[in-house]
């Protein structure tokens, strides 16, 4: 997926300017596309030469002005044509199984240590994955939306609640094995 899909997306839900953008990356859309602050303005500027996006310049008291995007018809027919094209599931390529197949030639402990590691940051994850579902969806006060928008974005932190539960049923499993056989 590019970039520039999952931008579409997020200004479709919301028009906004690109550090509202930003911020959503880092808060929602994240939980299944990461990019960096600079990667979603130098992509906005693009979408705009394209066509793909149009903004409005928005006047703020002491500090400098700022854009404010939405999705222009372009950005939806290409949104649309990108939505009707298919997709191949993805190939694992991970780094941490390597080294784990890796670890019956070299030096257990140290591996030890980066799945103990790697456990932590996966257990944090689902922990802000399961704060936002309950900020966001479930919770008193949740904004609870039931439409569409709202039950596609709430369908999409489930999958990356599974897919955290998984991974960390995976790493204890890793850590039985590694502290059985040491």
């Amino acid at each position: 997926m590019a970039l520039d899909h999952a931008i579409l997306v997020s200004l479709l839900e919301k028009p906004g300017s690109g550090y509202e953008l930003a911020r959503r990356f880092d808060r929602s859309i994240g939980y299944f596309w990461t990019a960096t602050h600079q990667q979603i303005y130098r992509v906005l500027k693009r979408m705009e030469r394209e066509g793909w996006v149009t903004a409005r310049e928005v006047a703020q008291r002491g500090r400098p002005d700022k854009r404010h995007y939405a999705v222009s018809e372009a950005g939806r027919a290409a949104l649309s044509a990108w939505l009707h094209e298919p997709i191949e599931p993805e190939s694992v390529r991970h780094d941490l199984a390597v080294k784990i197949r890796g670890a019956a030639f070299g030096d257990r402990t140290a591996l030890l240590r980066e799945v103990e590691r790697y456990r932590q940051v996966h257990a944090a994850r689902l922990a802000h994955y399961l704060a936002g579902e309950e900020r966001d969806f479930t919770g008193p006060g949740a904004p609870g939306r039931q439409d569409a928008m709202g039950e596609l974005q709430h369908v999409v932190l489930r999958g990356g609640i599974a897919y955290e539960r998984m991974t960390l049923a995976w790493l204890d499993d890793v850590l039985a094995t590694l502290h059985r056989i040491s």
